[in-house]
């Protein structure tokens, strides 16, 4: 089953006074690029909260939030009464010398830096049990998510290929009548030549055949059609496996730009067009795949 990297996911954990909240989104990446946004009392256990999200996330570009919302009456907040006295003096005296109002210095004091403070909040062992819980529970969200996305888009390469495949089909008609054609053109051009002019019959053989050769689409036609079933077979691996599909998806490009550059035929050069097209959409998309 294919899994996308665009996720999100988000969880609360109910703790004493206090809710944790986590919240994380992921994009697409080459690796995974993981970037904590944590609440202070939080980043004690980083590292362990580092590796549970690596555990569970392969690639992708993540982020992880986690904020504290304080429930309770008692909020973890301290006024330094030393900076805040100090501030107020020199202010009190600052009006008086200059014949100012003094009836919101208070409030003006307490907008000073460092005059309040977030004192630090301890998490103990059994709180941070429930944080982990809630972690888990929201790369699970977050798994999930990918899963959609994960089927949505194998929707539609199933789609694509198929297209693909069928327009392969609908080459082979142009290519019956294009080498009728060319072989008529060169018998015409062959009997208005000999009719005038000495040449070595097996060497103008020879290069008629390699000619033929050149122009020749049915080692590119056997190859598309075989990596166009291996891409499907793929979709259908439990393993990541975004960048096989990236890898089988070049080498459909090669065949189908191959067989364009040979076509000599303007039908069969519109079918690769749209095969070309059909295929860019696939790439685009399978930057997103894990």
């Amino acid at each position: 089953m294919l899994r996308s990297m665009t996720g999100y996911g988000k969880a609360v954990a109910k703790l004493n006074g206090k809710s944790v909240t986590l919240e994380i989104r992921s994009l697409n990446s080459k690796q995974l690029d993981l970037n904590l946004r944590l609440h202070p009392a939080l980043r004690d256990n980083e590292p362990d909260i580092r590796s549970v999200v690596t555990r569970m996330l392969e690639r992708g570009k993540v982020e992880l939030t986690g904020n504290i919302d304080f429930t309770g009456t008692d909020l973890p907040v301290a006024i330094n009464r030393p900076v805040a006295i100090s501030y107020y003096n020199e202010l009190s005296s600052l009006a008086r010398e200059l014949g100012a109002s003094e009836e919101n210095l208070l409030s003006v004091v307490m907008k000073m830096p460092e005059v309040t403070r977030l004192s630090k909040e301890e998490i103990n062992g059994e709180d941070w049990g429930s944080i982990f819980t809630a972690l888990n529970e929201a790369l699970q969200q977050l798994d999930e998510f990918r899963k959609h996305e994960g089927e949505l888009l194998e929707k539609d390469f199933i789609l694509r290929i198929e297209t693909i495949q069928s327009l392969l089909a609908g080459v082979e008609p142009f290519e019956l009548n294009r080498n009728l054609q060319l072989r008529e053109k060169l018998r015409n051009s062959f009997a208005d030549f000999i009719e005038n002019n000495n040449f070595d019959t097996n060497r103008f053989e020879q290069e008629i055949i390699y000619y033929l050769e050149k122009l020749d689409i049915t080692e590119e036609k056997v190859r598309l059609a075989k990596h166009c079933k291996y891409f499907l077979e793929t979709l259908d691996e439990d393993t990541a496996n975004g960048r096989k599909l990236s890898f089988v998806s070049q080498e459909i490009g090669r065949e189908i730009n191959t067989m364009g550059s040979k076509a000599n035929d303007a039908d069969i050069q519109k079918l690769v067009v749209r095969m070309k097209d059909e295929l860019e959409k696939i790439k685009e998309q399978l930057a997103n795949i894990l």
